[in-house]
């Protein structure tokens, strides 16, 4: 959200102030319509519906330029925001590195849902391919930030309780809805093009999986109706710290 000026000082930003504040990528996307269909054609079919999702979730519709350079400035607000309490850095390497955390978590889980072979058949061999693209995303995106000449966030120690099939199914649905929400919750902050296709090739992954197992323990493939509702940096850590060695 965009910071909020005091009573004491009001002051109101200019047109050419916003010009100059640098807008998410998404943002400026929905913007230019030659960028857009760049990009869309990039990303596919499937990631161009995703697309939509996107915006609406992260910057809303534009009706008007004086609208549209408000939700400029507001994105630009945002990516400082995320700045300050992004605890893994600041711009896309940060980003970055808040989803890689987030995968090595959901790879550990996995890898230990597998080993401790509580499920057969199909429902055991969809739980082992998630766990592979699990650690296919880890891959992904440690390539990524290392291409952006970032460093890698170190590998966090996964505890989670595998206690029995019912429970293990819940927390896996439960991650899952997370995982995507928090890949939402950072499609305004991205600058790299590049970056964002690739956070939202795995978004929709995310919550494929949670859709699938949301199927498996008698839960709402969508949880928050038509649009998937996004998720700050804290309010995901939060959410995750239980699980961190």
């Amino acid at each position: 959200m965009p910071t909020p000026i005091s009573e004491e000082s009001p002051r109101t930003t200019s047109e050419d102030e916003l010009a100059l504040q640098p807008a998410g990528i998404v943002e400026q996307l929905v913007r230019d319509d030659h960028d857009r269909k760049r990009f869309l054609k990039m990303v596919g079919g499937a990631g161009a519906a995703s697309f939509g999702a996107f915006v609406l979730a992260a910057c809303g519709s534009s009706k008007s330029s004086s609208t549209g350079s408000a939700t400029a400035a507001a994105t630009s607000t945002g990516t400082a925001t995320t700045a300050a309490t992004n605890p893994f850095g600041a711009g896309d390497v940060g980003i970055l590195n808040y989803a890689l955390t987030l995968e090595y978590l959901e790879t550990e889980f996995y890898k230990k849902v597998v080993a401790a072979k509580m499920f057969s058949g199909k429902v055991g061999a969809l739980l082992e391919e998630f766990s592979k693209q699990e650690q296919s995303h880890v891959i992904a995106l440690t390539a990524a930030i290392k291409g952006a000449g970032g460093k890698t966030a170190a590998k966090p120690n996964g505890v989670f309780p595998i206690n029995n099939p019912t429970q293990v199914a819940m927390l896996a649905y439960t991650v899952e809805n997370l995982g995507a929400s928090a890949y939402l919750g950072q499609a305004a902050n991205i600058q790299s093009k590049q970056v964002l296709a690739a956070a939202l090739s795995i978004h929709s992954i995310e919550a494929r999986h949670a859709a699938t197992l949301g199927t498996l323990v008698n839960k709402s493939v969508t949880p928050n109706g038509a649009f998937a509702v996004p998720a700050d940096i804290p309010t995901v850590l939060a959410a995750v710290k239980p699980f961190l060695g």
